[in-house]
Formats: structure tokens, sequence, C-alpha cells
């Protein structure tokens, strides 16, 4: 996973402060049924909302009306990047069924088998995660 740092991919655009895909936070998937349905559902333009100048789809309205009711019970954590790349270092974008959810927070990984190298220790990731996020979120760089 070394690699993952050295190969930063300069020009991940977003507009607010999540990580986006085709102008959608969790690349389109409705942060709501991670919890609801324990699993990544993806979202629908029809049903958006917006979050910290980040555009959120849901699968259906009510889900829309909770997270607009609660954002922040429902927003991913470290702006919706990898959590193991943030406790890394770095930025990384997010395979939106690699997910966690712990202590009722929604942490997202880069793929399955990142995912399964976060499962070996989570709370120390989360621990790494939480000190590294103040200077992670500023970089403008994202290993896609």
């Amino acid at each position: 996973l070394a690699a993952l740092a050295v190969c930063l991919v300069a020009g991940t655009a977003w507009s607010g402060e999540f990580y986006e895909k085709d102008g959608a936070a969790l690349t389109g998937h409705d942060a709501v049924a991670y919890f609801n349905d324990g699993k990544s559902v993806k979202g629908s333009a029809e049903h958006k909302a917006s979050y910290k100048g980040s555009t959120f789809y849901f699968a259906n309205e009510a889900n829309r009306a909770a997270f607009s009711a609660s954002p922040e019970r429902y927003a991913p954590q470290y702006g919706g990047y990898c959590a193991f790349g943030t406790a890394s270092g770095y930025k990384a974008k997010i395979d939106p069924a690699a997910f966690t959810i712990v202590a009722g927070k929604l942490y997202l990984n880069y793929d399955r088998a990142v995912q399964k190298q976060w499962s070996a220790d989570i709370p120390g990731f989360i621990a790494k995660a939480d000190a590294k996020w103040p200077e992670v979120a500023k970089q403008t760089s994202v290993y896609e």
C-alpha cells in the first residue's frame, strides 16, 4: 500500500467538503441506507440534499428527509475519503460497497482488499485517521 501514497493523482474535482464523483458525494450512494439497510444503495438525483457544499443522493424521500434532519449522523467520516488512506496520511477514493459502521459512524474504504486490512485494527486505524485528518483534509490530490 505504500504505492498508494506515491501514486497520487492531482485534480480530482469536488465542490464541497466531501469526496465527490460526477458531482455526488459517496459516488451517488445513499448515506442513510448504510445505516438502515446495512448495505450500499445507489441514490437518485430525484432525492438529493446539500451538506457542507456537497450533494448527497438518496434512494427515497424518507432517507433524504432523515439525512436533512441530522446530516452529521449519516455523513461519512474523513470527508467520505478512504479511512485507511486517511490513517496512512493521504486522501484516496472509495468503493461505496467497502464500508464499516463503528459506534454509529460511517467509514469507507478504497476497495474490499483495503477494507480487509482496515478490519485488522479498526480502533487503531480510527485513532490514526482522527489524528491525521486535520492535515490530510488540506490535501488537494487524491489517489484514484
